[in-house]
């Protein structure tokens, strides 16, 4: 039950971690923690999605290390058993990133869930809102890497030649295609070789909910996927490309999220 909707949550906003994921293309000059600080569900708790991610690198959204992700989770009250609600206000889905984050990391993926249309769907709805900061107790949160759900550029070249995985790229076609400049500076433009394109956005409705399970399924047949394959998916820097990995567990509940985690960042440097 990756997704939740928001009468279910309504319901259970005092029996739940809920966090605010909200993350914002640079371009559109939007802090999600600023917005957070002017209107978030009660109880949510701010994830600061750049903060919260690998420091010592120039690559945007890296995981990090095993006890600076348990000094994060630790200082956000949350523990190891605590199931979890995740959304975001963001046009990139951001909340799926986090999901991610938290089952790289070893969090039970039972216990982890979106918020199927985020906020935008919870203030059409005139669901409450506030202001308040949650008041959060520390606890004492151990994490345990999922290596295997993380692949690194030396491993994406080498599968160009072996294909044990298919690689699928959330970015749009017209980005996949090279038509396009990318957005970040230093990038060249287009793809990973024998990569396939889905844009994440095909797979989300105007009101930021995640398309019906047979329209996922019938985009994922267009790159030839079958159940159970061995999926990576990509985008420009980790974010979108979680989007993918939600919508296909969506399909193929035994799937674990495996993303290349320095995407287009790192392999389109020039």
């Amino acid at each position: 039950m990756s997704l939740v909707n928001t009468s279910w949550l309504k319901k259970k906003l005092d029996k739940v971690k809920i966090i605010d994921c909200s993350w914002h293309m640079p371009q559109t000059k939007r802090s999600g923690f600023k917005e957070y600080q002017k209107s978030h569900i009660e109880n949510a708790i701010f994830f600061d999605l750049d903060k919260n991610s690998k420091a010592d690198t120039d690559l945007p959204h890296m995981l990090t290390d095993t006890k600076s992700w348990e000094r994060i989770v630790s200082n956000m009250g949350i523990k190891n058993d605590d199931p979890i609600v995740i959304y975001d206000n963001s046009d990139v889905i951001s909340s799926c990133r986090c999901w991610y984050n938290f089952i790289y990391f070893g969090h039970n993926p039972d216990l982890i869930h979106i918020l199927d249309g985020g906020l935008k769907k919870w203030n059409n709805e005139k669901k409450p809102t506030t202001t308040n900061l949650t008041e959060i107790k520390v606890s004492n949160y151990l994490a345990v890497e999922k290596k295997e759900l993380v692949k690194n550029k030396k491993e994406i070249n080498e599968n160009i030649s072996v294909n044990k995985f298919k690689v699928i790229d959330a970015r749009s076609r017209e980005r996949f295609d090279g038509n396009v400049v990318e957005p970040r500076k230093g990038l060249r433009s287009g793809s990973i070789k024998n990569s396939f394109c889905l844009p994440f956005s095909e797979f989300v409705n105007e009101d930021r909910t995640f398309i019906n399970k047979d329209t996922i399924r019938e985009k994922f047949r267009l790159t030839k996927c079958e159940l159970g394959e061995n999926i990576v998916f990509t985008c420009g820097s980790g974010v979108t490309a979680s989007v993918l990995a939600l919508a296909y567990s969506l399909i193929d509940t035994k799937y674990m999220p495996t993303i290349y985690d320095g995407s287009w960042s790192e392999y389109g440097k020039n």
